[in-house]
């Protein structure tokens, strides 16, 4: 599991692959100056309900990684969550698996 720090101290755990895939669509937006909310539901065995931090070019963020070696990139991914936020006001984290349902909606 990797971590997304945001600011100093807030830190919050992801899967590798999906915190790289999470990284590039981040710095995508940010590289256009795009502000926006980033948005995630917490799982039960984590203690449910949902996430939103407001990411902008002033945002501390720190992306870090268990493993180390990064991930095969899936492009279709990446467009999709940035597809997210263009509809929800915000980029919602997403599993790959509903890539295509995202893109098609």
């Amino acid at each position: 599991m990797g971590t997304l720090t945001y600011g100093d101290s807030q830190t919050f755990e992801f899967d590798d692959r999906l915190l790289s895939h999470m990284k590039l669509a981040i710095v995508a937006k940010l590289l256009r100056h795009e502000s926006f909310l980033l948005n995630w539901t917490v799982p039960a065995g984590q203690g449910s309900g949902r996430v939103s931090l407001w990411i902008s070019r002033e945002s501390q963020l720190t992306f870090r990684f268990a493993g180390s070696r990064p991930p095969a990139i899936n492009v279709r991914w990446i467009e999709a969550l940035s597809a997210t936020s263009a509809r929800t006001g915000g980029m919602q984290v997403i599993d790959e698996a509903d890539t295509d349902k995202v893109l098609t909606a």
